[in-house]
This record gives C-alpha cells, structure tokens and sequence, in this order.
C-alpha cells in the first residue's frame, strides 16, 4: 500500500499545471486537512518546494535533488520493483546490506537504495567515495542459478544498460571503461560492483553494486577528485531528477537481468559495446597479477575478455585485472571514485 505522501504526489502530478485543494488530498486519503498539512510537510523536508494558494490549494514547483522514496515509488507505480525496494537515508554499504537480506532469504529481485553510505566498496579492494546525498547509491539482488561461467560478460552488460539509459534519458554520451566504470568527457561518473556466492555448478546469489555522480558538485571535491570525477549536474549544467532517473535505471536493469539469463541479450551486444567502449584503439597499459603489458585496446571477445594488440603484435585476453589509458608512460586512469 503506497504512504500518504506517495498518494498526494501521484494526484498533484496527475494535474501538475492545476492546483488541487486540501479538502480533496483529505478526502482521497480518508484523512482529515491536519494530516494532509503534515504529509506535505514531510514532503517539504525531503526537498519538494510546492506552491500552496489560500482556497486554491497545492501545485509542486520543485522537487528533491535527492532521493526520496515517495517520490520514487511515484515513478516506480505500476512496477513489481516498486514492492521490492529497501530504502535507507544512510548506510555503510547497499552492497553489504543486499548480501545480508539474501542470507537471509529474501525474495529476489530486489534493490536496496541509500542516500549515504560510509563504507561503500569498488575493485580490487578499493574503497567509494560516497559521502554526498543527491547521488545514487544501489545494490540489486539476484539469484542467477546459472553456471558460474556464464557470468563473465554480467558486468558489462549492466554498465552498458546504465550507459544506454543516461543517454537517452539525459541526453548525455557516456562511455564505458573495460570492465565496470562509467565515463564522461575523459572523467569518471560512476562505476559497478558485481559480488557473488558461488558453488561448484552455479551462481547462488549475486549483487550488483552502482554508484554514479548525479546531483554533486565536484567543485566542492577534494583534489584530486575533482580532476579526475565528474557528476550529471556538472554535464547538464542543471541538477537532474535524481528519482525520475533512478526508477527508469530500477526498470531497465531489472529487464536487462532478465534478458541477461534469458540470452536474449547476446546479438545486440557486440555492437552496444562498440558503441559505449572508450578504450577501442587507444593505448592502454593493462595488469594481470604481476604482468604488465602494453598495447591498443580492440574491444572484447564474446565472453567480455578485453583484447589487446601488444607492442609486438601479439593478442592478449584479459578476463581479469586492471587497465588504465595511456602506454608505457600513460597516467593513470581517472578512477578516483573507486
């Protein structure tokens, strides 16, 4: 059953030019003026600005730079995400948080959202920097049942759907840096965490852990961050909506999970990837336990395995590890988020 707030929002955005009154936001909720005065308070204090006339009633101006979930079940109606969703305003880690409710037993899928997390976790053991609200900070849980080595291209694919939805619902053109960060403008905006529990025949559960600047400033960044980061509010010149956007990526990764089990993701994916790869053709200086190697980037093989053309003419596949831009002498990647 959706929260009062989350029924006053659905009937405002139903008339969002007209005003509605506050003796009809109490007789659809069955509750008296009182109470719709104290619903649109809470509303006040997690960001929307409403504009409110003497006998004409409530129209929404503004709405949060933030997440705010009767918002984004506002946006989620009619979704199967919208029962499945563990909203927190602080947390250490959404990716720890999701590996608790899988042990346990919770139904999946589900998602665990939160405005803050003290704690959150990249690759290779690094730690996010995800201190700031009016970010997304996400973890979504699945129980694959498939063979562990169906998995490989998982990642991937997920930050190719993240990719594919900023551009068409921002208008921006991200890029994907091999194998889980997302990019912009020779900056990084976010990045992905796949964990797993794995026996010997399958996949038991897996979370997939997504950060991405939206609403920050990286102005206010300590150095070096804010040369090497950059947010959707800094591409736009103008905060987005954090919530509207949020419950589009809910939708579209839970479907591309499905298509991801399912294959069906499999004959449009070389080409996604062709079109959201930054590394194809640049110089890149890759690292797989103590090897080195230096080369050109020429995309993936069909199992998600970066190829790269090395020095010598040689092709190396690598399933694992970590590649920055730039050859031999090539700075580091832009990875100061993770």
């Amino acid at each position: 059953m959706h929260s009062p707030e989350t029924v006053i929002l659905k009937r405002l955005y139903r008339t969002p030019e007209e005003f509605t009154t506050g003796s009809e936001l109490a007789a659809l909720l069955g509750v008296s003026r009182v109470a719709v005065w104290s619903s649109m308070k809470k509303l006040r204090r997690d960001g929307f600005v409403f504009d409110a006339v003497r006998n004409r009633g409530y129209r929404v101006r503004t709405v949060p730079h933030r997440l705010c979930l009767p918002y984004l079940l506002h946006h989620l109606d009619g979704s199967p995400a919208a029962e499945h969703l563990v909203f927190q305003t602080r947390t250490g880690s959404t990716n720890r948080d999701a590996e608790g409710l899988l042990a346990e037993g919770r139904t999946t899928p589900f998602t665990v959202l939160s405005r803050r997390q003290s704690e959150g976790r990249g690759r290779l053991g690094r730690s996010w920097n995800s201190a700031e609200e009016g970010n997304l900070y996400a973890s979504f849980a699945f129980r694959p049942e498939l063979p562990p080595e169906r998995m490989q291209p998982f990642t991937l694919w997920m930050g190719l759907t993240v990719c594919r939805t900023l551009a068409e619902e921002t208008g921006i053109a991200p890029g994907i840096k091999w194998p889980n960060d997302i990019w912009h403008g020779g900056k990084k905006m976010g990045g992905i965490l796949t964990e797993a529990k794995v026996n010997a025949d399958q996949i038991l559960s897996l979370v997939l852990g997504l950060g991405l600047n939206l609403n920050s400033q990286p102005s206010a960044w300590d150095l070096p961050l804010s040369r090497e980061a950059t947010s959707l509010q800094e591409i736009l010149g103008r905060p987005c909506d954090i919530n509207a956007l949020t419950g589009t990526l809910i939708r579209r990764i839970e479907n591309a999970y499905e298509a991801f089990r399912s294959e069906d993701f499999r004959p449009g994916f070389p080409a996604l990837w062709d079109t959201y790869d930054i590394l194809r053709d640049r110089e890149v200086t890759g690292k797989r336990g103590t090897e080195t190697f230096h080369g050109r980037a020429r995309g993936i093989d069909r199992d998600g395995n970066l190829m790269v053309e090395t020095k010598r003419g040689s092709l190396v596949r690598l399933n694992a590890g970590d590649v920055t831009l730039g050859g031999s002498r090539g700075s580091p990647a832009a990875s100061g988020l993770d």
